[in-house]
């Protein structure tokens, strides 16, 4: 497989988190990075590496910044508001196909599985995929869920131009299943389940269709940047993936000191609530046997180019998109630090 990067970066990316100061100070000392939505337990992992001192321990400076929805996250670094982030690879796809010259690489893969999905209502007519034929789902027009619907209609064998989606702002996507306004919703597993419990549909009420369990086996979140920013870079690039990964991987393992750590920077966390979704980004979306086997972002090529084709069709794209274009493994940190 070849990526497309210099012998140099390669050897480089196979070094330790401390081994990166002398190195980061010849290169961008300050790394603007941009989460994918607000604070919350899949994405705290970024605080816990900051508030732990992990960037530091790499020379970096690294500004930390809540983001509006992994759709804007690419847009943001081919803008150059910030230099990395940390969103859904599957929106970068998207941008990427459209946009192949802007550059967006995925440089570390942390979600095995995508926690897009498909709700319900546990005692209504749906029960299947094809039963969403003749109805009606809730969503905002920029929803990961809802942009990725035709490929997973595509998948399950649902006939998408019978769906009807209703634009809605995310504060009312949930509510609108719950007064039977809408059929279902599309979204983030761990974003709307746990909403719909919070305003009373609880977790056996819901019928969750996983879009992975019905044909489209979709990657999920990633750590991005541009070419342009590595190639400049990537010494700064790797202590930054590097810094990610090692609370990453302490998150999943113990998620009381990411809690704690979110508490401390939100106040008004739901603690609860927050350590719910933890538990069930993790289970759903993160461990996965091909994870306890190969370590984190152990990307299979086949499978990412099954995707990024998915994705080309979902927006009846040309397919002109490579995975070594959106993906390249070459500033991960050793496989013994990307253990579960």
């Amino acid at each position: 497989m070849t990526s497309g990067f210099t012998r140099r970066g390669a050897l480089l990316a196979t070094g330790g988190i401390l081994a990166a100061p002398r190195l980061a100070r010849a290169q961008a000392s300050r790394v603007r990075l941009t989460l994918d939505w607000a604070f919350q337990a899949p994405n705290a992992f970024a605080l816990v590496a900051r508030e732990k001192g992990y960037f530091r321990a790499a020379g970096l400076e690294v500004q930390v910044d809540r983001g509006q929805g992994s759709g804007g996250v690419p847009v943001a670094l081919a803008g150059g508001s910030y230099d990395m982030g940390y969103a859904d690879l599957n929106p970068a796809i998207r941008f990427m196909a459209e946009n192949p010259d802007r550059g967006i690489v995925a440089v570390a893969v942390l979600h095995d599985r995508s926690p897009l999905c498909a709700i319900v209502r546990a005692d209504g007519p749906i029960r299947t995929p094809k039963d969403l034929e003749g109805k009606r789902l809730a969503a905002p027009d920029f929803d990961a869920g809802r942009q990725l619907f035709p490929a997973f209609a595509k998948a399950a064998g649902v006939d998408a131009s019978k769906v009807t989606f209703l634009s809605v702002t995310p504060a009312l996507r949930e509510p609108m299943l719950v007064r039977r306004e809408a059929d279902g919703v599309t979204g983030f597993v761990t974003t709307s389940a746990l909403a719909l419990k919070g305003i009373g549909l609880a977790h056996n009420q819901q019928r969750v269709m996983m879009y992975y369990d019905h044909g489209l086996n979709l990657y999920g979140g990633a750590i991005l940047t541009t070419r342009a920013f590595l190639q400049r870079n990537p010494d700064a690039v790797r202590g930054v993936t590097a810094a990610l990964l090692k609370s990453f991987r302490e998150t999943v393992a113990s998620g009381q000191e990411m809690l704690d750590t979110l508490k401390r920077i939100e106040p008004l966390t739901d603690v609860a609530l927050e350590a719910e979704r933890h538990q069930m980004n993790t289970e759903r979306v993160v461990v996965t046997d091909h994870v306890r086997a190969n370590g984190i972002s152990a990307v299979d090529m086949g499978r990412l180019q099954t995707g990024i084709r998915a994705v080309e069709e979902a927006y009846n794209l040309p397919p002109r998109l490579e995975a070594a274009q959106i993906y390249t493994p070459d500033f991960l940190p050793p496989v013994a630090d990307r253990r579960i």
